[in-house]
């Protein structure tokens, strides 16, 4: 962390001030051309749509195209302020985004290293995105303010980028293990196996990474863990009306053909075998839709009950 936060502190401190014809970094770099400068940048867009393997291959690459990046990430943002009616054309609201799009930057370099094998531009891209379709961060609903809040509100929005987070609120939220989930959105023994990597993954290191990112101490876990303990019907009451809030916000993520289906629609999905992507996302994140179709891909076993909103901690 301390080293990615140098990173980007030194590519805003480079962009400041701004050449507002091109969003460039000017700084050290004001000797050289528009023209000297472009066919470099070309070069590195080239690069950064290429696919990293790792997450060391991750780092290489950013720590080489931070500028790129950058640019990016505010350039995103202030078409985010005009479409939303909030920009002005002014030298504060230029170095706002600045600041705002290095915020998102440090972010993504973190989570995005789990990401690896990927494409960091277009990941880029859909990180952003998915910050700008969020409400304003000071304006979260109180609720979310809370231990047991900032817990299931970190989980979901990591879910929303990450698979094994994804698959991993099956068991947070309803107590499920690999089998369970591969029971309940049936799927072929191809997509089962990676089920089983999705948990192992969380398990070693997804979890503990999630929990350092929003914030959660030793403490704050413990006395969730307590609470539900000491008081069971009303943590339970608790928890599912914080779930299907935090659902409902984080479901706006969703591809727009990711809509809530009638028992008979998902029982066609589930018979023609189509769908896998659809059934895994959208089921863990609409508690209505899994209880109603939490038994349609279940073939013939029995040992998964209906889901019902029960917290599981830790992983």
């Amino acid at each position: 962390m301390d080293k990615i936060s140098g990173w980007v502190a030194e590519f805003v401190q480079c962009a400041c001030p701004l050449n507002r014809d091109t969003m460039l970094p000017t700084g050290n770099h004001s000797a050289y051309s528009r023209d000297q400068m472009m066919p470099d940048r070309t070069t590195t867009v080239i690069r950064l749509e290429d696919v990293v393997r790792t997450a060391d291959e991750f780092d290489q690459l950013v720590s080489q195209a931070l500028p790129v990046f950058l640019e990016r990430a505010t350039s995103s943002t202030k078409r985010f302020l005009r479409e939303t009616g909030q920009w002005a054309d002014d030298v504060a609201h230029e170095k706002f985004v600045l600041r705002w799009g290095a915020e998102y930057l440090e972010r993504f370099l973190v989570c995005g290293r789990s990401e690896a094998p990927c494409r960091p531009l277009f990941l880029l891209d859909s990180f952003v995105a998915k910050q700008h379709s969020q409400p304003d961060p000071f304006c979260y609903h109180p609720d979310l303010l809370t231990p047991l809040g900032r817990y299931l509100d970190g989980l979901v929005a990591r879910a929303v980028i990450s698979r094994d987070a994804l698959i991993a609120l099956y068991h947070h939220c309803y107590g499920m293990g690999p089998r369970d989930v591969i029971a309940i959105t049936g799927l072929n023994e191809l997509e089962s196996q990676r089920i089983y990597k999705n948990f192992r993954r969380w398990r070693d290191s997804g979890w503990q990474r999630t929990m350092d990112e929003i914030g959660m101490t030793d403490v704050e876990l413990e006395e969730l863990v307590v609470q539900q303990q000491r008081h069971p019907q009303r943590f339970h009451h608790e928890t599912e009306r914080l779930v299907r809030f935090a659902q409902a916000h984080y479901r706006k993520s969703e591809p727009d053909h990711y809509p809530c289906l009638s028992r008979s629609q998902w029982g066609a999905m589930f018979s023609e075998g189509h769908g896998c992507d659809y059934r895994l996302w959208h089921l863990v994140l609409c508690a209505d839709c899994i209880q109603t179709a939490w038994d349609l891909g279940r073939n013939g076993d029995e040992t998964v009950g209906k889901p019902r909103v029960e917290l599981h901690v830790r992983p």
